[in-house]
Order: C-alpha cells, then sequence, then structure tokens
C-alpha cells in the first residue's frame, strides 16, 4: 500500500507586533514626545531639513547609529506623519527621505535646542564625530536678524555648507551640505567663532569688525552682512 506524504504547511510570514509607544497622556508635550521623543529621532529631523536625503546618506552622517535602529525611526516618522518616502525618477533610481509639512514644523524646536545646548559645546571630546553642517542651526540663530534673505555659503575648517537666511520659515530646506550651487554671500570663519555667535556672546557685527568673519559677494544680502 502506498503512504500517503504528508505535504508541509505553507509558512506565513511572522506577523511584525505593532509597537504601541505612548506615555498615555492627555499633554500636549507627551504627545510630542510620543512622536519624536526616541533616540536618533530628532537627529534625523536634523539632516533632513537639508532636504531629501538617501539612506545611505542618513547613515554616513549619523555615525553611530546601527542600520536596524535607523531603519525603524523612519519607519516611525512616516507613520507619524514625520516624513515621508518617494522614488527618484532614472536614472537616479532610488529613494529618499524627506520632511512633511509637520516635520518642518519642528525647525523651530531643533533651533530652540541647539540654542540651549550651545553652552556644552565649550570643550570637543575625543570621542565626538563632527561634520561641518551641523554648526548649520546653531548659525541660523546668528542670522536671524538679517532684512535681506538669500542663500550664505559656510566655509568652516571641518567643511563647507550653505544655509537659508531671512526666509528658512517656507518650508524649504533650512541649509544643505557642501557648496550652494549659487551664492548670494560668502562667509568664512572658525569653529569658536560660530559657537559664540550659537551662544549669544558675540554679533555677527562684531565678529565682521574684529575680523573673525570674512564675506565675500557683490549682493545686498553681502553688504548687510559687512554692515554696509
Amino acid at each position: 500500500m502506498s503512504r500517503l506524504r504528508r505535504m508541509p504547511r505553507q509558512q506565513q510570514p511572522a506577523t511584525r507586533p505593532v509597537r504601541r509607544r505612548s506615555y498615555d497622556q492627555f499633554c500636549a508635550t507627551a504627545r510630542a514626545l510620543d512622536s519624536v521623543g526616541d533616540r536618533w529621532t530628532l537627529l534625523i529631523v536634523r539632516e533632513l531639513l537639508a532636504g531629501p536625503r538617501r539612506y545611505t546618506d542618513l547613515h554616513a552622517d549619523l555615525p553611530g547609529v546601527s542600520t536596524d535602529v535607523l531603519a525603524s525611526r523612519l519607519r516611525d516618522m512616516e507613520q507619524s506623519g514625520l516624513a515621508t518616502r518617494r522614488r527618484l525618477p532614472p536614472p537616479a533610481a532610488a529613494s529618499v527621505y524627506e520632511l512633511t509639512a509637520r516635520g518642518h514644523g519642528l525647525m523651530p524646536v531643533l533651533a530652540a535646542l541647539a540654542e540651549w545646548g550651545a553652552p556644552a559645546l565649550a570643550e570637543r571630546r575625543a570621542t565626538d564625530a563632527v561634520r561641518a553642517h551641523w554648526f548649520a542651526l546653531p548659525l541660523l540663530r546668528a542670522l536671524d536678524g538679517l532684512t535681506h534673505a538669500g542663500i550664505v555659503e559656510v566655509h568652516l575648517d571641518e567643511g563647507e555648507f550653505h544655509v537659508r537666511a531671512g526666509d528658512a520659515q517656507d518650508g524649504s530646506a533650512v541649509y544643505g551640505d557642501g557648496p550652494a550651487a549659487r551664492a548670494d554671500a560668502r562667509i568664512a570663519l572658525d569653529v569658536e567663532a560660530c559657537l559664540e555667535l550659537a551662544r549669544g556672546g558675540l554679533t555677527l557685527a562684531e565678529a565682521v569688525k574684529g575680523g573673525r568673519i570674512e564675506v565675500s559677494g557683490d549682493g545686498p544680502l553681502a553688504a548687510e552682512l559687512r554692515g554696509e
């Protein structure tokens, strides 16, 4: 008599448990922390304020984050409506992450945190990583009073970045890594001067007058930076 062979039961993909992370408090602060209170989330926002970024670029500029944690945080940010992912058209054929309008609304939060944390940068630790564009948010505070809008290209010993002065609240990227495609003004300074500006111990006018900031450019924004 032939023996019937039992067919193996088709394996179903394991269902990923839905993580429920909430303080369960009817409080605006608690609700905000439900979305951005996890480690790395606000630093991802910091990176995406520069505009759409590929996953590999985010991982490169967030030293210390694991691939699993980064993927998890990005997924959470999509679910929370802070970020979206889209496919670039050919020939790029890559996906990028970008902030939603709600995500861009965190700009004042990041700026306030940068201002609050600036005094803690009195000394750089041996284990500290650094990227030039991490100084963009602290520097934007010093540029707040400018009456002319435009792109300011910033040169530090650590590298170059550019910031949007004057109209950084319009939903556009508030800064970008590397040189600007078109800059309305260019400034060169060292990290110490940048941090003093962020801490409020030095004004933009004082830094320019004292030779700690070199300004170049011919437009009205450059002239205003020079105090003309």
